[in-house]
């Protein structure tokens, strides 16, 4: 079995990024062999029409399947989200942009797991907002790609004139 091999089995059976060092250690050999490995492992799959790509990743080398396969992954392989994490990503995607300190008001301190969720599963992007200390939460591509929904609908804003209507419609208060 070559180094490269046994490289390969490695990245598929851990499933995540490795380390030369740790790739090393599994493989019990020296981190010139891994680096030679995994060379060769990039540059065969670089070569042949494959699914799979090896990767250096900042936490270190990774199998992975190619983004132009992602799609697949979707449809094979559903989400799974709890009710109260659909719940928060229904009120981030209906008030998107939304401060993250307001969806806890609205959700309670349990969204800050629910985001850390949705955040992983790619429905919805976490970046500091300039004017506050909170950050700014909105949906993704992949929030409109999954549900299918190209546009989500803008909650209701009467007009000037629809507001000036309903006051005059608005019951005086009784004298007390």
């Amino acid at each position: 079995m070559s180094a490269a091999t046994k490289i390969e089995a490695i990245l598929y059976l851990k499933g995540k990024p490795l380390s030369l060092g740790e790739i090393a250690e599994y493989a019990a050999c020296d981190r010139g062999t891994v680096e030679e490995g995994i060379i060769d492992l990039i540059d065969d799959y670089a070569r042949r029409d494959s699914a799979l790509e090896v990767v250096e990743t900042p936490n270190g080398y990774s199998l992975q399947l190619r983004s132009g396969y992602h799609d697949l992954v979707q449809t094979l392989i559903p989400v799974e989200l709890g009710v109260g994490a659909l719940r928060t990503l229904a009120a981030i995607a209906l008030n998107s942009p939304m401060l993250q300190t307001d969806l806890i008001n609205v959700r309670g301190s349990g969204a800050y797991q629910h985001v850390q969720e949705l955040v992983e599963q790619g429905f919805v992007k976490k970046r500091r907002d300039s004017d506050s200390r909170s950050y700014s939460l909105q949906v993704t591509p992949k929030f409109h790609q999954y549900f299918q929904i190209e546009q989500l609908p803008q909650p209701f804003t009467p007009s000037p004139i629809q507001r000036q209507l309903e006051l005059q419609l608005e019951p005086e208060p009784e004298p007390a």
